[in-house]
């Protein structure tokens, strides 16, 4: 009977590992045909568009002439609409999930905020386009501008700024804040000056992901004005207006009108001049390596940050 028993299990062990095998085959082959259906496109891309890669391209405005336009304007507002992304959305995030992790009791309240701030991490991009559309250019009177533009996609990506920190403080084991509340520190100094520390390699992750995001996006910004075709660039401050006679405050690039890298893609794309397809080819091949640079500079800063840390 033992026998029988011994020989049922290694049947059925046999068969689990068969089972196992098969699944980790299946499960190759589907990585295998969207890497490289991935890497075809690029490859694709880059043979189409590297050779558009000059020093006028980069300087150049847009054109109706292929060969003369350029994509100035548009990685100029694309810089640009990221810094107030950056600025408006990194902040508030962190403090808001500070606050829903070290401050804020476990009621109905915080579990209606929890629920939202998931939901709102699913919900497509247009709808944050409409709302800032309704939002910001109606009833706040800010316009078609960089502001406007800075704005929604702060609140695009300000859902995944929240949950990213939230996971970076949950992983720092509790034995951290007990022994800095031991040593006499206030609930600010264990946060400040231990909690965030420790998180910032996972907040860190958490920001490029959220910016990597919304630099790709084009529905919520062609839905708020954004133009497809601009050959001016925002005023720097300092700058004498031409139109106005006078000098340009040093934020009155806010209010100026503005154009982004995947409007100039789809500007480009959707004319039937084949060479206009190879502008929008190069001008990818730059979104995707700005793309690439800001995950590779948050790995290398992660991989330092943790490097320092000593648990």
């Amino acid at each position: 009977m033992t026998i029988d028993k011994t020989a049922q299990l290694r049947a059925l062990i046999k068969k689990a590992r068969r089972f196992d095998i098969l699944f980790a085959l299946l499960g190759l082959m589907a990585l295998s045909v969207a890497i490289l259906t991935l890497a075809a496109l690029f490859i694709d891309m880059a043979v189409t568009g590297i050779p558009r890669l000059t020093p006028e391209f980069f300087t150049n405005f847009p054109s109706r002439r292929p060969a003369e336009a350029g994509i100035l304007s548009s990685w100029v507002g694309s810089v640009l609409v990221m810094t107030v992304t950056a600025l408006c959305a990194v902040p508030m995030g962190i403090a808001g999930a500070i606050y829903l992790e070290e401050y804020a009791r476990k009621n109905w309240f915080t579990g209606v905020i929890e629920i939202n701030i998931t939901n709102l991490a699913g919900v497509p991009s247009i709808i944050y386009g409409l709302l800032a559309l309704g939002l910001f250019v109606y009833t706040f009177g800010l316009g078609q501008s960089i502001l406007t533009a800075g704005l929604t996609l702060g609140l695009l990506i300000l859902p995944i700024v929240i949950t990213a920190t939230r996971e970076a403080l949950r992983s720092i084991p509790q034995q951290i804040r007990e022994a800095a509340y031991g040593c006499g520190a206030s609930q600010w100094q264990v946060v400040n000056d231990h909690l965030l520390k420790y998180a910032t390699p996972g907040i860190l992750t958490g920001v490029i992901i959220g910016m990597s995001r919304a630099i790709g996006e084009t529905a919520p910004i062609i839905t708020i004005g954004a133009l497809t075709f601009i050959a001016f660039l925002p005023p720097a401050p300092g700058q004498l207006s031409i139109e106005t006679g006078q000098t340009a405050g040093l934020f009155d690039w806010l209010w100026s009108p503005f154009s982004v890298m995947p409007i100039q893609i789809f500007n480009w794309t959707s004319r039937p001049d084949p060479r206009f397809h190879e502008n929008a080819a190069a001008a990818a091949f730059v979104l995707v390596l700005m793309t690439l640079s800001m995950n590779a500079i948050a790995i290398w800063l992660r991989y330092r940050l943790r490097k320092n840390i000593k648990w």
